[in-house]
């Protein structure tokens, strides 16, 4: 949301009475978990504020990775009337906290102890000025591959572990009669198999520097321009009918055969759930080439909006102590294909991936690694991320333009889109 953005948005909202749709004892939830596996981790939360006597009110919003989501929010948020909560993550938190729009959830943060509950990572994202304004749902990572193990058998390839390794068991599975890398020619994937490339090309360092800095010196150096060489060449392992095509539909690819590999964050692991399939066995998983010893995490987060009635309080309040209970962590992430937010929960009945992404996580707070996704929210706002994906997606679509134009105009987005 750029300044200009937020000063109509201020304006708009300058006298206006915030009222939501939402009737008294129940909450109005706008979110876009809607594939198989989405929808059905977001229905456990439905069914425990049911059985608390809490109305759900569902507001679901295909489409555009959250995009879409956003310009219904804003929409929304401008006739003063926002939802009870929405899924909003990473800066944009920050943004809607300094409209003055989010409600204040100390009270249920310090009868719940989220202090001390859950990681410092995570708690400084749900926290404005001091003050807890959102829930974390869940962690995603996103720098994952999965794949289909009876295609790599057939092509007599295993699983890579670097960029090149990728390279060469593409072109094996393509020989073999199936698509490589299945994907979804829209921006926001693009940039997840951007994202993932350059942090396996360059490192974690670099990806810091040039995708959460936005470091001039990185954006349009010679390592962006390797990197974004690397990233086109994924082009060539994805068929014809990728352009539209919706990241569920991409792993169901995987799911049937059709394709080898995905890179694509563990929500992807929700539709292999969801078709019965078992970790290790009826699909592989592993960190994208080259990050094993990175992590990129996407924190799925409710906020809640200030509202006037008191029911309608009192029903956010428990919607946001339910989101952390354990109840709730372990039957949403299970479903979802993420991992819990808080990290002392039994993870014995989570799958190997599960149980990896953990201690990866783990490992790299303490160790150097763990940064936030450009690709999905988590590292900068959404007018630069917006302009950084223009960039990518046109020069992943554009055969003659070259890397080094590509990172030139990488440069100008970051610069233009942070007035």
């Amino acid at each position: 949301m750029s300044t200009l953005k937020k000063t109509t948005l201020a304006l708009a909202l300058a006298g206006a009475t915030l009222a939501t749709t939402a009737q008294a004892s129940e909450v109005e939830v706008l979110h876009w978990w809607t594939s198989g596996g989405e929808a059905r981790a977001a229905n456990v939360l439905k069914e425990l504020m049911e059985a608390e006597g809490y109305g759900w009110q569902d507001f679901a919003v295909a489409g555009g990775g959250g995009e879409t989501a956003m310009t219904v929010l804003k929409s929304r948020a401008m006739s003063g009337n926002p939802p009870s909560a929405a899924q909003i993550k990473g800066p944009e938190i920050q943004e809607w906290g300094e409209l003055g729009l989010l409600g204040d959830l100390n009270g249920v943060a310090d009868a719940e102890g989220w202090d001390e509950l859950l990681p410092e990572v995570v708690a400084d994202i749900m926290r404005h000025d001091g003050q807890y304004v959102a829930v974390p749902v869940n962690v995603h990572r996103v720098n994952w591959l999965w794949a289909n193990p009876e295609v790599l058998e057939a092509a007599g390839v295993e699983m890579p572990t670097t960029l090149d390794e990728l390279f060469e068991a593409g072109e094996a599975i393509r020989e073999a009669g199936f698509v490589p890398l299945a994907h979804g020619g829209q921006s926001w994937q693009d940039a997840t198999v951007f994202e993932s490339v350059l942090l396996g090309g360059q490192g974690s360092e670099f990806y810091q520097q040039a995708l959460v800095e936005l470091d001039p010196e990185a954006l349009g150096g010679e390592q962006m321009i390797d990197a974004l060489e690397d990233f086109k060449r994924t082009r060539e392992l994805m068929d014809e009918g990728m352009p539209g095509r919706d990241w569920n539909v991409a792993t169901a690819m995987v799911i049937e055969g059709v394709a080898g590999f995905q890179l694509m964050g563990d929500w992807a692991k929700g539709e292999f759930t969801a078709a019965g399939l078992t970790a290790g066995e009826d699909y592989l998983c592993a960190a994208a080439p080259g990050t094993e010893d990175a992590f990129t995490f996407n924190i799925d987060s409710l906020a809640m909006f200030r509202v006037s009635d008191d029911e309608e309080r009192e029903a956010q309040q428990a919607l946001a102590r339910l989101v952390l209970e354990p109840t709730f962590q372990e039957a949403f992430n299970l479903a979802k294909g993420s991992i819990p937010a808080r990290p002392d929960l039994d993870m014995s009945e989570f799958d190997s991936c599960a149980q990896q992404s953990l201690a990866d996580f783990q490992r790299t707070a303490e160790e150097g690694g763990l940064v936030p996704s450009m690709a999905h929210g988590m590292a900068v706002r959404a007018d630069i991320q917006g302009a950084i994906f223009d960039v990518v997606t046109n020069y992943f679509n554009d055969a003659d333009m070259p890397a080094e134009e590509a990172a030139e105009r990488m440069v100008s987005a970051a610069e233009a889109a942070s007035f």
